[in-house]
């Protein structure tokens, strides 16, 4: 069974022993940014992006148009 080393890390998310840490500031940073590139691609792919703005569940096509489809 292989042995598990501790990897020691520079940066501000590492514990003193040398264990990096996940913060809930860089795991929402992260999910946002993964949720971003995820619409940048389904755009890329559908052509369009459902999304909730203002109240509204909405459809964003590709080339800017916003079309209301159903109040929340």
């Amino acid at each position: 069974m292989p042995v598990l080393r501790k990897t020691r890390k520079s940066g501000r998310q590492v514990t003193r022993d040398g264990y990096t840490y996940l913060t809930k500031r860089l795991l929402l940073s992260k999910a946002k940014s993964a949720g971003h590139n995820a619409a940048i691609q389904a755009m890329d792919v559908m052509g369009y992006v459902v999304t909730v703005r203002d109240g509204w569940l909405v459809k964003q096509y590709a080339n800017g148009v916003i079309e209301q489809l159903e109040k929340i």
